[in-house]
């Protein structure tokens, strides 16, 4: 199901209101959204009739808004790919993304990706959008992705994660016992030798991370990480600063004896469905090549 178009009815408290202010007060359509809308195709309505966003709305009177067709990349070719829905509506996907799969096209990975993959799921059910990635996960890091159907979704969506309102939940195995629990609250920048590596540093951006330990055998731990901010690789870098590295992360210390890649998993996202807004928390299970680790581990 593909949904391009939106219908609301006017309220008694919205009477009198211009359609720009019902639209972005009421609605939060962005700016930038309702431009599109304006001039690249889409249409707004009320009551079956075009109008401006200037128009005066009454009580009872019915708002429709469609947003204009959506531009593909002639690069995001689509392909069949490895990920699992976890969950799906008109809206949104959130879908597990294995950890050898990157999220977008890149330089080094320019297709065979989890967007690649979600073109090829759009084209065979006849959604016709583009990929809109909530949040993102580094190409060794496995688990689950927000994905918004369309733009406004997608606006809603990112604007809830820059007020805190998604939340995601890691797992991570790492070398060394860290405390039962505890916050990492250290600035993230890019290190100055490399363009991909970061490290903390005085004029880095602020960065929080909340972990508590939930098992371990001595020699390394399953630790459960919340991000108050999303910095690039954060938990990946305040791991590693707090001498306890994620096993596999050979970017940034970690042991590579079994992992090639950094054991690290979003195992949980909790969002509000931004149409609906039903609260929503959806989870997956840990990796099954984890249990090497966990299956030597006592919980604490």
């Amino acid at each position: 199901m593909n949904r391009t178009q939106f219908i609301w009815r006017v309220q008694k408290s919205e009477h009198t209101l211009s359609l720009r202010a019902f639209l972005r007060e009421r609605k939060n359509l962005s700016k930038r959204l309702l431009s599109a809308i304006k001039f690249q195709g889409g249409g707004l309505y009320v009551n079956d009739c075009p109008v401006s966003v200037r128009s005066e709305l009454k009580e009872g009177d019915e708002v429709r808004i469609c947003l204009p067709v959506e531009e593909v990349s002639p690069s995001l070719k689509p392909q069949k790919g490895r990920f699992t829905i976890y969950y799906e509506d008109a809206d949104v996907l959130v879908v597990h993304k294995p950890a050898d799969v990157a999220t977008i096209p890149s330089k080094d990975h320019p297709d065979h990706t989890l967007a690649n993959s979600i073109m090829h799921y759009y084209h065979e059910n006849g959604i016709h959008a583009t990929f809109h990635a909530v949040n993102r996960l580094d190409r060794g890091t496995s688990g689950l992705l927000l994905v918004a159907k369309h733009r406004y979704a997608h606006d809603l969506l990112s604007k809830a994660q820059k007020q805190g309102a998604l939340n995601r939940t890691y797992a991570a195995l790492v070398t060394g016992v860290p405390p039962s629990e505890g916050t990492i609250s250290a600035p993230i920048g890019r290190k100055e030798t490399s363009i991909i590596e970061r490290e903390v540093r005085d004029d880095g951006k602020p960065a929080v991370t909340h972990y508590k330990r939930i098992a371990t055998n001595g020699e390394w731990s399953l630790v459960h990480l919340r991000l108050e901010t999303g910095r690039t690789h954060q938990i990946r870098v305040h791991l590693k600063t707090s001498g306890y590295p994620i096993i596999g992360d050979g970017l940034y210390g970690g042991d590579q004896r079994v992992f090639t890649h950094q054991a690290l998993h979003c195992f949980q996202i909790h969002f509000t469905q931004p149409l609906t807004n039903e609260k929503k928390i959806i989870q997956s299970d840990l990796p099954s090549s984890w249990d090497f680790y966990t299956n030597a581990m006592k919980e604490d």
